[in-house]
């Protein structure tokens, strides 16, 4: 009697983890997207999406339009574009992003690419690297991160495990804004974070190069 019991408390408590996780995560993911918290900051970070032979997509097109609106408010001094480019490219997602900036007339000695990662892990990872071994790091701690709005919560956890002090701006327009988007990417984006929380911080780094 007993072990049915304990077996029956088992099974309750795996299911209580089972649907407890899940919409714990997505509401977290959710509130992050649809609560931006942003102040003033040492950077901009400029997540890094697809480009067309140096043409940002429509995703990156978005993430730089938002980067540039939060600079022009003077929220912070420096904007880094992130992200590498796919094999054969002649252009990387840094370097796109950097072209628009400048030729947005943003001071070229304000736009620094990132040429690093073709995924969001990978690309925090490698503006960390850039920081460290550039002295900036006593100089660049607080960062506004922009990327779409439901990967906010998984970027700023990741740089907030590089050391950084990470906020989020989300994009406001395009096919991944709130307005846009659908309750998938929600779910897709919940998942993403619970894999990186549970998986990534433990050295298992799963690519999402489409983010």
């Amino acid at each position: 009697m007993f072990a049915i019991k304990m077996l029956w408390r088992m099974l309750a408590f795996t299911l209580l983890v089972v649907l407890v996780v899940p919409t714990w995560a997505l509401g977290k993911t959710w509130y992050a997207a649809n609560n931006q918290t942003i102040r003033k900051a040492d950077a901009i970070v400029v997540m890094g999406a697809a480009q067309l032979d140096g043409r940002p997509g429509e995703v990156l097109s978005a993430r730089l339009k938002e980067s540039l609106r939060i600079y022009r408010d003077n929220l912070a001094p420096k904007i880094y574009t992130l992200g590498a480019g796919a094999p054969g490219d002649r252009y990387t997602e840094a370097k796109a992003g950097r072209n628009w900036l400048i030729s947005k007339k943003v001071p070229r000695a304000n736009v620094v690419e990132v040429p690093f990662g073709r995924d969001s892990l990978s690309s925090i990872e490698g503006f960390a690297k850039v920081i460290k071994e550039a002295n900036q790091r006593g100089k660049i701690n607080d960062i506004i991160i922009v990327t779409d709005p439901y990967h906010c919560l998984r970027s700023m956890t990741m740089a907030n495990d590089q050391g950084f002090i990470a906020t989020c701006s989300p994009a406001k327009v395009g096919i991944a804004s709130l307005e846009e988007v659908g309750f998938k990417y929600l779910v897709r984006e919940t998942g993403a974070y619970l894999a990186y929380v549970t998986l990534g911080r433990r050295g298992i780094h799963i690519s999402d190069h489409t983010a």
